[in-house]
């Protein structure tokens, strides 16, 4: 089965590396050609854990980088939209790149004998591949649903610095649409890339509903630690650690997404939140613990500065270091990343800043230029520092030292992350969710 992909960004990629490694014959199309053209070199254009690796494996055995759709369209039985939706201004999701994808699809369908399944990855609101992709395909292909092509929606759920991993051994396969041949045949090709992972065959809308679900529930538990994280922190004694690894264990709970920190940031969960507050809205339901989920994660960057200005005092031509730029370990992502939002709100107070992250400093130096200052170690970021801030829990942050502080014009840390607590350091320590 030759499989085409369209989009070869983070989800588009990592599928396509994945396969391609797997001796399946995928054809890679995306619509930036230098960024085609470093991938074909074997270059991810972004940082993820084993995707170069996978990516040149990929390239030997079974992948090739396309920039021609009709190949795409007249060839593969399967062909996977996975463009990005990013967030309007009203939270909104715009839908001009996958909309742009199908109608090229459609029209090369128009003039092939093929009979493809059209499986959209990218995330979409409720509604979108029936009511809008479909009639895009209909009407630019003069072909019939269910007889010349089938729609298929299959939601990813990757978790970035784990592409690959997830990729490979996925918690399970959700798949929408109506039961016909293109649905068993999509089955049959999921049952034979993944022999153990249970298969959710449903209709489109509720396959596009589990997307949003599924994140909007991981985003409540990471602000419902966080505004516990709030009340320990004015607790003398209490460590809000203790509390999520205690609950974590209660099964109806787990242990996962409960460790409280600066907010949620990143390309998935406050998109994602903000998507489903505004399809709510536009359906006339007022999505109120949605809605007070994202209003803590909000709150959370305020309660980090309120804390860095009880330890340093005023702000005003303080020299404070940030230690983390990306979202999470392990990954160069700064989308909606909590320390891009807090760099900018200690401009504006009159900070001087200086940062710090093992893969993030050029995407972050395409937003702030130089406006701020860059370290390329630990020891340029932290000398003569009048306060530290760690966002991101690197684990070379975790090794900070005597040394380390002994190069601080003040040895201030607040630290969102709680990294240092266990360490006898001589310094003044801000640790959020520990009173």
């Amino acid at each position: 089965m030759k499989v085409g992909i369209i989009g070869l960004g983070f989800v588009g990629l990592s599928f396509a590396s994945v396969l391609g490694s797997k001796n399946y014959s995928t054809l890679g199309f995306d619509s930036d050609k230098k960024k085609s053209s470093q991938i074909k070199n074997g270059k991810p254009p972004f940082y993820e854990p084993y995707l170069e690796e996978t990516l040149n494996q990929a390239l030997r055995k079974g992948l090739e980088i396309t920039d021609n759709i009709a190949t795409m369209v007249k060839s593969c039985q399967l062909i996977f939209v996975t463009v990005g939706t990013p967030q309007g201004n009203d939270g909104s999701i715009d839908l001009s790149m996958v909309k742009s994808a199908v109608e090229e699809i459609g029209k090369h369908l128009k003039y092939s004998k093929n009979k493809p399944i059209i499986v959209i990855k990218s995330t979409v609101v409720p509604g979108t591949a029936l009511d809008v992709l479909l009639p895009i395909l209909v009407s630019k292909s003069r072909k019939k649903p269910g007889k010349d092509f089938g729609l298929i929606t299959n939601p990813e759920f990757l978790r970035e610095s784990m592409a690959i991993s997830d990729t490979v051994n996925p918690h399970a396969i959700v798949l929408g649409g109506t039961k016909d041949r293109f649905m068993n045949a999509i089955k049959k090709f999921y049952e034979n890339l993944h022999k153990n992972t249970p298969i959710i065959a449903t209709n489109n809308q509720t396959a596009e509903m589990i997307k949003y679900t599924n994140n909007s529930f991981l985003a409540t538990k990471i602000s419902f630690i966080n505004q516990i994280s709030n009340i320990c922190q004015l607790i003398p004694g209490a460590n809000v650690e203790d509390v999520a690894r205690t609950i974590g264990l209660d099964p109806r709970i787990g242990h996962l997404f409960l460790n409280a920190g600066p907010g949620y940031g990143g390309s998935c969960l406050p998109k994602d939140v903000a998507a489903i507050i505004n399809f709510s809205n536009s359906l006339g339901i007022n999505p109120l613990l949605l809605n007070a989920v994202k209003q803590v994660n909000d709150y959370q960057l305020k309660h980090v500065i309120l804390t860095i200005k009880r330890a340093a005092g005023t702000l005003k031509k303080k020299r404070i270091t940030v230690l983390g730029l990306a979202f999470k370990p392990d990954t160069d992502d700064i989308r909606d990343s909590v320390s891009i939002k807090l760099i900018q709100s200690l401009l504006k107070q009159g900070a001087k800043i200086i940062v710090h992250d093992p893969k993030a400093i050029e995407n972050t130096k395409n937003i702030f230029k130089e406006k701020i200052s860059y370290a390329e170690s630990l020891d340029d970021a932290l000398r003569k520092s009048q306060c530290c801030v760690i966002i991101t829990p690197w684990k070379e942050y975790s090794k900070i030292n005597e040394r380390h502080l002994q190069l601080m014009e003040k040895r201030i840390i607040v630290d969102t992350r709680r990294i240092l607590n266990n360490s006898k350091l001589k310094m003044n320590y801000y640790p959020i969710g520990i009173g």
